[in-house]
């Protein structure tokens, strides 16, 4: 009974395949069931019957175990693939579609036409449905949020969906962690496959895609503007250059140093090594390139000198981050790098120029300090504040900066030997202003009064250090060749009237009435004419005063002496003369004696 009712069990089972057999769909998903609910149900042994149970079914082909597991994975990726839901969403059908994704890679390699024509129709249906699962995973992963470092701790943004960037940091040693760690390791199992397939360039697109908007916003919210054309940027006002140079240092910073290496690391747990490298590349480039065009157009249009300080800003900033740049972008890091050093030199070259043109037309009224001497002294000590880094950019290439003279002293550094130039080329173009004045004192007066501000800015300044002791005491040494010019062409008639020759002296009344006469007509025109000149250095007008009154008080004093009682009553007394010395080179504020 028992083995009737096995084999009446057996006929049953064999009907079923044999009428479910004439599908290609269903009958290997029963024949699968039978087998594995009792191995005696196998495909084999059902087809292994007599010819009377089977007599209808010697048209039905066997199938291979190759095509029975193609049947399988056709149906089981077509029904995933058919989902109005992301299959992520469950972790037992993810596990299931990759295993049959994993089953499907495994078996194609061996396949020939038509069994690989239809495993590579699967393959691609497959493919299209894991991108658009690793492209929910990004967009819908919540990323640690941050706020903007470019605002303030704590402010609001007015997007009402905050972007993911750094905290206002003093330290860029950190990594932001954009995925949630559970998110990287789908995306990961998803793109194991997917490369597997052939597809990595594809995944690492489909994966930039969607990371570039995060660092586009990021540079958005750093203040970085994407600029349409070199025309909009040279349209802008250098006062708004400045301001986005400062934005630029502080994103450029955060960029190279925080989100970009953020970006590889993320890049080097989801992908394999060569897909991990074009999905950075492709991810990043773009905001890296804007970054580093924006460099170029400002070294590109550093011709004036007042751009200096910015552009050293930008060096600095591109210098230090060189060491650690990723290999994709370090030639044309190298290139800015280069660039902003050539764009300094350059702005120096354009200083000289400036000097140089600076026309001698209008003297500055009473030989005072001129505008152009302040503003050369005051940028050199100015730029003395990044001596190490003008230093270094000197030093890179110095050929057809430094131009040789007899005249100076020449330190070793190629900055300090640019800085004397400089400063000997203003020197020059102030002997030149000096010669429009008519009167030669005067001439002096002004050598003197810058010559002596060049001194100070220079001893106040780092401009000493780099110039040295020697190139201070040439500079002194030429103003007291100026004040000792100053003296003889202002107080040289004054001491010859003074002078005394008993052989040659006169000594009628009226000759010394006469020479008396004279002095004080000398002394007169020399107060009303210097008591208006300008020394602002107080430490200058003294030693002029002292050295003047030294020179005429003695000889006056002798000549009063001795002939005052011929004269009578002096005109000017010792304490007169020397009250009027004490008046000159007040600018106009001492006043005026009858």
């Amino acid at each position: 009974m028992a083995e009737n009712g096995e084999e009446k069990l057996m006929a049953v089972a064999r009907h079923i395949a044999r009428t479910l057999g004439r599908t290609d769909t269903m009958a290997g998903d029963i024949l699968d069931i039978f087998t594995t609910f009792d191995g005696r149900f196998s495909r084999e042994k059902l087809s292994d019957s007599s010819p009377d149970d089977l007599a209808d079914s010697s048209a039905d082909r066997p199938f291979s175990p190759v095509e029975q597991t193609l049947n399988s994975l056709d149906r089981q990726i077509s029904r995933f693939s058919s989902l109005d839901r992301p299959i992520w969403s469950d972790s037992a059908s993810a596990a299931a579609f990759l295993t049959s994704v994993d089953t499907l890679l495994s078996i194609i390699r061996d396949l020939e036409p038509p069994l690989l024509d239809r495993a590579d129709d699967l393959l691609q249906q497959s493919m299209l449905r894991l991108e658009d699962e690793f492209r929910s995973i990004l967009d819908s992963s919540d990323p640690i949020q941050t706020s903007d470092p470019h605002s303030s701790e704590g402010e609001e943004t007015d997007d009402d969906d905050p972007v993911p960037v750094a905290n206002p940091i003093s330290s860029y040693d950190i990594i932001i962690d954009a995925i949630p760690p559970g998110s990287v390791s789908d995306l990961r199992s998803i793109a194991e496959r997917v490369i597997a397939a052939g597809f990595g360039r594809e995944i690492a697109q489909t994966y930039s895609a969607s990371r570039r908007d995060f660092l586009d916003e990021s540079l958005s919210r750093l203040g970085v503007r994407r600029r349409t054309s070199e025309e909009d940027f040279h349209s802008t006002p250098w006062n708004v250059l400045e301001d986005e140079i400062q934005r630029w240092v502080r994103a450029a910073n955060l960029s190279f140093r925080v989100l970009f290496p953020s970006e590889r690391r993320l890049c080097d747990r989801i992908f394999s090594r060569a897909v991990a490298d074009l999905a950075f590349l492709e991810c990043v480039r773009e905001s890296a390139v804007q970054l580093l065009e924006f460099a170029e157009l400002v070294s590109a249009a550093a011709k004036s000198p007042e751009r200096l300080f910015r552009v050293i800003d930008m060096y600095e900033t591109i210098r230090d981050l060189l060491p650690d740049i990723d290999p994709p972008f370090a030639d044309q890091f190298y290139s800015v790098y280069k660039s902003l050093g050539s764009a300094i030199r350059g702005i120096f070259m354009e200083l000289e120029n400036l000097i140089r043109r600076d026309p001698a037309k209008t003297p500055v009224p009473g030989g005072g300090l001129h505008p152009i001497t302040r503003y050369v002294m005051n940028y050199l000590r100015a730029a003395c504040g990044s001596r190490r880094i003008l230093e270094e950019v000197m030093e890179e290439d110095g050929e057809g900066m430094i131009h040789p003279s007899d005249d100076l002293d020449r330190p070793s550094s190629s900055l300090s030997v640019q800085m004397a130039w400089i400063i000997e080329v203003l020197q020059g173009n102030l002997e030149t202003k000096s010669k429009i004045y008519k009167d030669p004192s005067l001439s002096h007066i002004f050598l003197m009064n810058n010559g002596r501000y060049i001194i100070s800015k220079a001893k106040d300044s780092e401009i000493a250090v780099l110039m040295g002791e020697d190139w201070i005491r040439r500079q002194s040494a030429r103003v007291r060749k100026w004040a000792g010019e100053y003296q003889k062409a202002t107080w040289s008639k004054v001491v010859t009237v003074l002078k005394i020759d008993d052989s040659t002296l006169s000594t009628s009344a009226k000759a010394i009435k006469e020479r008396f006469r004279a002095f004080n007509a000398y002394l007169e025109e020399i107060w009303m004419e210097q008591k208006d000149w300008v020394v602002a250095d107080e430490r200058l007008k003294e030693e002029l005063r002292v050295s003047a009154a030294g020179i005429v008080i003695p000889a006056y004093r002798n000549l009063v002496g001795r002939w005052e009682g011929v004269v009578g009553n002096l005109k000017y007394g010792l304490v007169d003369v020397e009250m009027m010395i004490d008046q000159l080179f007040e600018g106009g504020s001492s006043r005026r004696r009858r």
